[in-house]
């Protein structure tokens, strides 16, 4: 099996997109870290400077920043489908 992609999400507690992309991401296997940024500013920071969004889900798939629950982009990031 091909190394899987470093993946991280960022998040807040409350976000349904942001649980609908954590159970996703499980079903399909794959690792995740997650990075809450209702409660860290600076991953706030880190996540706006990346990606120039303030909305979550905002997901890093090796540099690629996808923001919101986008099963097309998702896949294709991670060659899924």
């Amino acid at each position: 099996m091909a190394e899987q992609k470093k993946v991280i999400i960022y998040t807040t507690p409350t976000c349904p997109y942001c649980k609908q992309t954590k159970e996703y991401l499980k079903e399909n296997e794959i690792e995740y870290q997650e990075m809450d940024v209702a409660n860290d500013s600076a991953k706030a920071q880190e996540m706006i400077d990346k990606s120039g969004q303030m909305g979550v889900p905002v997901i890093d798939i090796e540099g690629e920043m996808i923001v919101g629950f986008d099963k097309e982009k998702i896949d294709k990031a991670l060659d899924l489908k």
